[in-house]
């Protein structure tokens, strides 16, 4: 097995501390300091040398501050002659804007993968890319694991009488589709008109929820303005509860509050984004497992995909 040393950035680091946990390896030491102008600074504190190094880090808010820090990590690396750096990112962030959707805008997660290989990656790891195709945007191997595998055993432990999978909206298809298969159910999908970023309007469901518990499938809750407003048309619809999986919990803005005061019974999110607070509606299900195997595979140059066949 080759020698290798896992370091973790500013963003996250009880899911870094986690997931060395099931490994049973500890984590390298990393010197953080801040410049009076706000500028960061990093001092790797032991020998990388000729080792494979990995380094997690998810780009969540404040993402700019999270997404310079481990490319600043990554050139450390690479100027301590590092064999090889495997980049770790449980949540990619700036995957929104994944194409050209309107005139003048930029593709950001194009940028992103061109400044992590730039910087020096040799591999990315993450978790429920925002579109499969952001892994064409590298040339390097991408990882790109299934939220669905952490979200499973916790549906199927419910024991809900008669369970269905539901798209919050038309993008989502193809990810809530895959969920149905695996889990043997039937699927139906809100229809939706965007009007503005993090601005939406339902308009109607296309499939029976008349006395099902409605599961959402989702990659990202951000202002969580999209299930809230889904799980209202699910309910009057006849939908006897409605509950959603979202792999990645930016909870920004009001979410909270719209959680709190609407009518999705439960939410329940990975930890590869920390919550900003705790909520009586919210279910938070760990992926430091799934990243520890993953990981230790990587190592022993083993499949990864087959934790998924």
């Amino acid at each position: 097995m080759q020698s290798f040393k896992v370091f973790s950035g500013s963003a996250h680091p009880l899911l870094a501390a986690e997931i060395c946990a099931n490994m049973d390896y500890p984590l390298g030491q990393v010197t953080r300091s801040r410049f009076s102008d706000g500028e960061i600074g990093i001092q790797i504190s032991e020998s990388v040398r000729g080792q494979e190094i990995f380094i997690i880090q998810p780009t969540c808010p404040p993402a700019n501050d999270n997404l310079m820090e481990i490319l600043l990590m990554v050139d450390a690396l690479k100027r301590s002659s590092a064999s090889s750096i495997i980049a770790v990112m449980p949540y990619f962030g700036y995957a929104r804007q994944d194409r050209k959707a309107a005139p003048r805008v930029p593709i950001t997660a194009k940028l992103v993968a061109n400044l992590l290989e730039t910087a020096g990656i040799d591999r990315l790891v993450t978790l429920d890319l925002h579109a499969g195709q952001i892994q064409g945007f590298f040339d390097i191997p991408v990882d790109n694991l299934y939220g669905s595998i952490v979200f499973e055993d916790y549906i199927l432990g419910k024991q809900m009488s008669n369970p269905i999978i539901a798209s919050p909206d038309v993008g989502g298809v193809s990810r809530a589709r895959s969920f149905a298969k695996r889990l043997g159910l039937d699927i139906v999908i809100v229809d939706k008109r965007r009007e503005r970023a993090n601005i939406s309007e339902v308009m109607n469901i296309i499939g029976d929820v008349n006395g099902k518990d409605v599961i959402m499938i989702d990659d990202i809750v951000d202002t969580a303005g999209t299930l809230v407003s889904a799980a209202k048309i699910l309910k009057e619809k006849g939908a006897t509860s409605v509950m959603s999986c979202c792999s990645h919990a930016v909870l920004s803005g009001p979410a909270y509050e719209k959680l709190e005061t609407g009518p999705l019974d439960e939410l329940v999110v990975t930890n590869t984004i920390p919550l900003r607070k705790p909520s009586e509606k919210i279910t938070v299900l760990s992926v430091a497992p799934l990243f520890a195997e993953v990981m230790r595979r990587i190592v022993n140059n083993e499949s990864v995909n087959g934790l998924f066949e």
